[in-house]
């Protein structure tokens, strides 16, 4: 089948909006029609004020074109997908889908964005091909974010159009696809509203408030900050209720539709139009107050606002210390207090629920797993909880006697767990994709060749060694920085090519700020001096290895983590990377040659003896005002990228593509490069043009004293220091100025404080 090249969106709301917003992301041209042009506009225009930003790059919104049904819904017939995101009226949607078969070409695809209707009922009455095309593709809000994206096909779907689809979504949109079962709300919004019912009941109950479940519900079991309650406000609490009462209308069992009736109180917010975020007020409310603005939270029984309460709830404190995820939540929900009892009664009756239900909604478990993990960002899934907390253990503490048969047939066959064996660690859900998750085979078949506590090189397999980095957020300490040396020199030992890279959320949240501190509290600056000279040579050294490295970045891409991307041969990066030089947060330069190859970069397209001033600015407010990317496309706007870097959509085969990339460097016949013969540099004149800039801007009131301090410094390096005139300076000249800076800003009592507020905050000081 043909590849899709262009799509057309129907329903111009918000998500309709933003599924042409993430389309244009990919670079697939959209049509973005709904009633008339006019709607279609100002729907497509609330989607580009949204934050955070549905697109990766403001230049991609000029590949959404909008119109309306009646002038411009013959053009569907251009398309090769065409996706029907209107209001959720069975009658509408099927009057629109009379007029769409009309308009399309044979072979074009067809799908539904709802969530409350049968797929198979919205397309009665449609032609026997029509329906072979036909199917639905539920994504989840915001679509670039969340990576679940349901595909339900009817009896009458071509499987080939499953598949053809299937591919398209992962490979070209980056999206987790699980084939779910043509069930009321499918699979990830039909589990996880039967465990917000439960969170209503408790609150309703007692003893916790809107605030305390949501410490509960947060990391604590490895979810997202916004927990519950926040969560619930920013997807629309008359979303919620639109789910809660399509499933209390259409599920079969009349104790499953009752288990979704609606509390009176939210009943009441919606009638209120306290519906979250979008409406100024929903669990929560911003107030301001003597100046400042406080999160207000609502109490259900007065149905009034209240300050925020300090929550401290110390099974909570105690069970933060536990790193790993399932035991942290197996300590939590065995507990004999009040916050187990509370999770007993929420979780716990939701797993029971997911093992009920599982073969009704879903093909398998691996798929509830995967789409409770990629739909609503949680650490485990139901049945990886289910192992974490054991089968027994939990039926026991939520007093089940009698199990579903999921449940009952596992321990009628003496295993305890879905997966893994009894005794070991509990396994993950398998990947979608098990051939591309390369850096976990490798490990699974013991090949790795090294490791310390920071960093491991491991095996990829045809020739390919990685450096992988595992440390806390994999800031990058001495450990990190030993690998990275150890990696190059095997690699040209034994290797073809090197790639760096990790499964984790994030490539590194950049250098060990604790341990500088330490070193500068002490004044202990040849070991400072040390610390920078083997960052430096590390870093550099990816750039002049004899195979080729190959950097691939996701998630947070900081301070030296960018530094190591910006010297990597080439780059593979996630499309969800956020890189940046962010030192100048913590009073700082970067000191790892990044300072050095903005300015190489900045002037490689400056024509001999042209002015460098426009050439560096850039490269001055980008270091300057630490500027993180907002995606990888947005990398190479800033550039930390270049254009001949790669672009990954999908996390999980981002390894993969970094690694086919390496060898298809080596295979070009790969060659070391030779430092640069000259960097050219603008001297005097560019240092004082730079320092009035500074000089202007502290003046201005925009930047404080040690922004300027830093500015200054930033300022001298990139004119090339002291120099009287515009020349050109060697590499090493450069990662001499970035050092000397750097140390020299390491003995600032300001730059110290700033680090230790960071550490202890997580936030940057402006002092």
């Amino acid at each position: 089948m043909s590849s899709i090249r262009s799509v057309a969106v129907l329903g111009a709301g918000t998500m309709g909006a933003q599924i042409a917003a993430h389309l244009a992301n990919t670079g697939v041209p959209s049509l973005l029609l709904d009633l008339t042009p006019q709607v279609a506009r100002e729907g497509f225009e609330r989607a580009r004020k949204l934050k955070p930003d549905p697109f990766f790059t403001p230049d991609a919104v000029r590949l959404v074109t909008t119109g309306g049904f009646d002038e411009d819904l013959a053009r569907i017939g251009e398309c090769d997908w065409i996706v029907e995101a209107i209001v959720e009226r069975l009658d509408v949607k099927r009057a629109l889908l009379e007029r769409v078969e009309r308009h399309r070409r044979p072979g074009a695809l067809v799908s539904s964005n709802t969530s409350g209707i049968p797929i198979a009922a919205i397309a009665e009455g449609r032609g026997e091909e029509f329906r072979r095309h036909w199917l639905g593709t539920h994504f989840f809000n915001p679509p670039r974010y969340l990576r679940l994206l349901e595909i339900i096909p009817t009896p009458d779907t071509d499987p080939a159009v499953v598949a053809r689809l299937a591919a398209f979504a992962d490979h070209h949109l980056g999206k987790g696809v699980v084939v779910a079962k043509d069930t009321p709300n499918f699979i990830a919004n039909h589990i996880g509203l039967y465990g917000v019912m439960r969170v209503f009941e408790a609150l309703s109950a007692g003893p916790f408030s809107i605030e305390a479940i949501d410490q509960i519900t947060g990391p604590a079991l490895g979810r997202p900050k916004s927990a519950t309650f926040r969560t619930m406000d920013i997807a629309g609490v008359d979303v919620l209720a639109h789910v809660a009462r399509n499933l209390a209308e259409r599920l079969p069992s009349a104790d499953d539709r009752r288990a979704f009736a609606l509390p009176p109180f939210v009943e009441r917010m919606v009638e209120r139009g306290w519906v979250g975020e979008k409406a100024g007020q929903g669990f929560y409310k911003k107030v301001k107050q003597d100046g400042r603005t406080e999160i207000h939270a609502l109490d259900p029984a007065t149905f009034e606002y209240r300050p925020p309460q300090k929550v401290s709830l110390a099974p909570l404190e105690a069970a933060r210390a536990i790193e790993d995820p399932g035991e942290r939540i197996r300590t939590l929900v065995l507990g004999r207090h009040e916050v187990g009892a509370f999770l007993r009664a929420t979780l716990g009756a939701t797993l029971v629920y997911a093992a009920r239900v599982a073969p009704e909604i879903a093909h398998s478990i691996d798929d509830i797993d995967r789409a409770m993990r990629w739909g609503f960002a949680w650490d485990l899934g139901p049945f990886e909880t289910w192992d974490a907390i054991g089968v027994e253990a939990l039926l026991e503490a939520c007093g089940v006697t009698d199990p579903p048969p999921l449940l009952a047939d596992r321990l009628a066959s003496g295993r305890t767990r879905f997966r893994g064996d009894a005794g070991a660690a509990p396994a993950e859900v398998p990947p979608a994709a098990p051939d591309l998750q390369i850096l976990r085979s490798a490990k699974e078949l013991a090949r790795v060749v090294k490791t310390n506590a920071g960093a491991s090189l491991v095996d990829l397999g045809d020739g390919v060694l990685a450096v992988e980095f595992h440390s806390k957020m994999n800031a990058l300490g001495a450990d990190a920085v030993a690998m990275l040396d150890a990696g190059v020199k095997e690699a040209a030992a034994n290797y073809q090519a090197l790639v760096v890279g990790n499964d984790a959320p994030h490539f590194s949240a950049g250098a060990n700020l604790m341990l500088l501190l330490l070193e500068a509290q002490e004044g202990n600056w040849d070991e400072i001096d040390l610390m920078i000279r083997g960052f430096q040579q590390a870093v550099v050294g990816l750039r002049y290895a004899d195979v080729p490295v190959v950097v691939a970045p996701a998630g947070l891409t900081l301070g030296g983590g960018c530094e190591v991307t910006l010297r990597g041969d080439r780059v593979q990066a996630a499309a969800e990377s956020y890189i940046g030089l962010v030192e100048v947060g913590v009073g700082l330069i970067p000191a790892g040659g990044g300072t050095t190859e903005m300015l190489a970069r900045a002037m490689a397209p400056a024509p001999k003896g042209a002015d460098a001033l426009p050439f560096v600015q850039r490269a001055f407010e980008t270091i300057g005002f630490g500027k993180v990317s907002m995606s990888g496309p947005d990398a190479k706007r800033l550039g930390y990228l270049r254009d001949h870097d790669g672009i990954t959509m999908n996390r999980e085969r981002l390894l993969f593509d970094a690694k086919a990339r390496a060898l298809d460097r080596a295979r070009e016949g790969y060659q070391r490069p030779a430092p640069p013969a000259g960097i050219p540099v603008g001297g005097a004149t560019l240092l004082a043009a730079l320092k009035l800039g500074v000089h202007l801007a502290h003046r201005a009131g925009h930047i404080t004293d040690h922004d300027k301090v830093v500015g200054t410094k930033l300022a001298w390096i990139l004119a090339g220091g002291s120099l009287p005139h515009a020349t050109e300076v060697s590499e090493a000249y450069l990662l001499d100025l970035e050092r000397e800076a750097f140390l020299s800003l390491c003995g600032e009592a300001k730059t110290l404080e700033r680090i230790g507020y960071t550490l202890k905050t997580g936030k940057t000081l402006r002092n």
